[in-house]
């Protein structure tokens, strides 16, 4: 296998090789200037969001300035995805985001792991799993989130959690490790934060 094969099956691989920074150092170059540009400067980003990322659907929004080991080049973006300020995409393979979610500011997405096993850190050999975001999700600031995870359609992640397995669909989940609090029910269509109730009349007109 080469290099990029290697990155996206999971395989052990040394992430100095020079095929790969040279690539590598092109995507943060471009990465570089996203974060140059101005927050008057909307259509620029959006055109260069269109370059950077592997896919990125209509209406998304991401705050500078945005981190990625591979300046987005295997970040799957859905329509209306939203990323505050400072999240950070580990992106040394795919990371997929649903279709209106929203990353709070600090979250970290990370693909990318080290063995345990002294020798081979020192070797600076890792390995790689995809994590993948459902639809209509809140990751809160600061979630960290773990090599490997799939998190469900609608979820809810409190933040300053730590996600290290997978999340199911329409719960909200917290902690450190991150576990299922409860699911989203009748309760959420009538309060939006703590006692404050839900005008639905009013956000209808």
């Amino acid at each position: 296998m080469d290099f990029r094969e290697k990155m996206h099956s999971g395989a052990l691989y040394q992430c100095m090789d020079e095929a790969i920074l040279v690539e590598q150092f092109q995507c943060l170059d471009r990465l570089y200037d996203f974060n140059q540009t101005r927050p008057t400067q909307q259509d620029k980003r959006a055109a260069m969001l269109k370059e950077m990322l592997a896919e990125v659907g209509e209406g998304c929004y991401v705050e500078a300035p945005l981190h990625a080991n591979w300046g987005g080049h295997h970040v799957h973006f859905g329509k209306y995805v939203y990323c505050n300020f400072n999240v950070t995409l580990v992106d040394d393979t795919h990371i997929y985001v649903g279709d209106y979610t929203e990353l709070g500011p600090n979250v970290v997405i990370a693909t990318a792991g080290h063995p345990i096993l002294p020798e081979l850190r020192e070797q600076v050999y890792q390995y790689n799993a995809p994590v993948r975001i459902g639809r209509n999700c809140w990751l809160g600031a600061g979630v960290i989130v773990v090599p490997g995870v799939t998190i469900g359609d609608n979820t809810v992640v409190g933040a300053g959690s730590v996600v290290t397995k997978d999340i199911p669909a329409n719960v909200i989940a917290v902690g450190n490790p991150c576990r299922v609090l409860r699911e989203i029910n009748e309760h959420d269509r009538e309060y939006y934060f703590k006692d404050r109730k839900i005008n639905w009349d009013e956000l209808k007109g």
